[in-house]
């Protein structure tokens, strides 16, 4: 059956997009996962990519043109299929069939947004609005964890919040639905039971009326275990037990056993509070076990972040598909040491080693343009733009602000710019245009004391370049051995657009500028 691809929200404020270019044309086969367009929203250009697969039927809006968020984008189905009615109007996809009193209703439907280019799903980190609120256009209604940053999201639209589909700390797809708004009073149980499990039934009777239960059962606490018969659970009639999907999540996330949680919501079932205030019980068993035997195996299953599955995803595509060679030099830091202490010697200003490192790579990149490049499959872009990529390590894993226009900033400005990225990457407040469009990226473990590594490259770019320690050793300078300070550095490349001879050539510029610090000031 023939899907409707819309055009998504790409960022917190996009409210329609430009296609600035199609990856496929019509009569290709979409695979789940591959870019199916451009989409240039009000901050960046992003790569779309297809969450269906079938052959491309139909496109709606052409290289250039701009068309609202939700409008047709795309269609797609099976070779030959006749998609005249969808195009009409006349008949619904799944979606539209379950939204077909919309207007009856006068209700929106808010859904998950799409706030990075490589987001597919979103966590509700916490919601600013509750149901039965008022919200105008321009509010904040919840902050929505990615893949890299935790974001305030506004609602487009105005009205009473009737319905919450995702609970605080669940995790949803893209284009799901996040919550609906409209005339307070209105019952959009239908709308929900209708796109969504069996299990919300209850939830959303409860929200729309803002009933909710007070059942006062205390949750046993005793330090051990209460037995089968005193767990006070209700069962459905397959044996299963009542618990609310966050319920579930929640003692999933925790490692708890949810058959020993006492349940407190209606008719026993296990609700959120259950698995807050459950304590694990201590079993007599397990402390004679424990005492007769002192060593134990033992592990943790801990939760894969949003930002850690994206970035095994790319890392992973980006070793598979281009082909990495590296290149390692090592460079005499004297001089470079010197000029730092001569420049931080001035008030208010401190610049830093990687500070430095940017600003000769960047300038290096200006005399070998061929490595400022990235691989289109059909084309090489050659970037006329410096934009350098600085990889700074989170709690989650890695984020990669961009540096813009490295070339023609000076040491100050990197470094004021790096400093706050840093910040503002640890607090999860970076923006989608803080770290897209990086054309050449730099990896920097010096301060951490390794001397030598390599990395992974971060694509679209064609180079990465792994920064070394300093580190004190003997060195050979005019016929005599002294103690010196040297830097290794490796380049990761792309052997598909950057040859082994032009990274070398690369290397050898950068080098001079460490070498020669004056000759990137002059």
């Amino acid at each position: 059956m023939a899907e409707i691809v819309t055009m998504p929200r790409l960022s917190d404020t996009m409210t329609e997009g430009v296609v600035a270019q199609w990856h496929k044309k019509v009569g290709d086969r979409v695979e789940e996962g591959d870019v199916l367009a451009e989409i240039e929203t009000d901050k960046a250009t992003m790569e779309f990519e297809s969450f269906q697969e079938g052959v491309l039927l139909h496109i709606g809006i052409a290289e250039g043109d701009a068309a609202p968020v939700d409008s047709i984008l795309a269609i797609l189905g099976e070779e030959g299929e006749d998609i005249s009615a969808l195009l009409s109007g006349d008949d619904k996809v799944e979606e539209s069939v379950a939204f077909d009193d919309l207007s009856n209703l006068n209700v929106e439907i808010v859904r998950m947004p799409r706030l990075s280019d490589t987001m597919t799903e979103g966590v509700v980190a916490q919601w600013h609005k509750k149901v039965g609120d008022t919200v105008e256009e321009g509010e904040v209604l919840a902050e929505i964890e990615t893949d890299k940053a935790t974001m305030e999201f506004e609602s487009f639209q105005e009205g009473t919040l009737l319905y919450i589909g995702v609970n605080e700390g669940e995790n949803a797809p893209v284009d799901s639905i996040l919550a609906i708004l409209g005339e307070a009073g209105t019952d959009v149980s239908s709308i929900v039971n209708a796109n969504s499990a069996p299990v919300k039934t209850e939830e959303v009777s409860s929200q729309t009326s803002k009933v909710e239960s007070k059942k006062t059962e205390a949750v046993n606490k005793q330090d051990i275990a209460p037995k089968a018969s005193e767990v006070k659970q209700t069962k459905t009639s397959d044996g299963r037990i009542l618990a609310s999907p966050l319920a579930k999540k929640l003692a999933s996330d925790k490692g708890i056993d949810i058959a020993k949680v006492s349940g407190t919501g209606e008719s026993g079932r296990v609700v959120k509070r259950d698995i807050d205030s459950y304590k694990e019980p201590v079993v007599i068993e397990q402390i004679a076990s424990a005492v007769s035997s002192p060593y134990q195996e033992n592990y943790k299953d801990v939760k894969v972040s949003q930002m850690r599955k994206t970035i095994a995803r790319r890392l992973v595509e980006s070793k598979n598909e281009a082909p990495h060679y590296y290149l390692t030099v090592e460079i005499d830091m004297d001089q470079a040491i010197a000029n730092r202490s001569s420049i931080n010697d001035m008030p208010d200003t401190k610049v830093s080693f990687n500070d430095m490192v940017i600003k000769a790579a960047a300038m290096a990149l200006k005399k070998h343009p061929n490595v400022n490049t990235s691989w289109q499959v059909d084309t090489v872009r050659h970037n006329e733009h410096v934009h350098i990529g600085v990889a700074i390590a989170v709690e989650d894993g890695l984020l990669v602000p961009v540096i813009r226009f490295a070339d023609t900033k000076q040491l100050t400005q990197i470094s004021a710019e790096v400093k706050d990225y840093a910040v503002r990457a640890k607090a999860k407040k970076l923006m989608p245009e803080d770290w897209e469009g990086s054309t050449f990226t730099i990896s920097n473990l010096g301060m951490f004391g390794v001397e030598e590594f390599t990395s992974i490259i971060n694509q679209p770019d064609s180079s990465i370049l792994s920064v070394g320690a300093i580190v004190q050793k003997p060195v050979v300078k005019n016929g005599d051995i002294v103690v010196g300070n040297t830097m290794k550095v490796t380049m990761a490349n792309d052997h598909r657009t950057v040859d082994g001879a032009t990274g070398a050539m690369f290397l050898q510029t950068f080098k001079m500028y460490l070498e020669n610090p004056v000759t990137m000031i002059a």
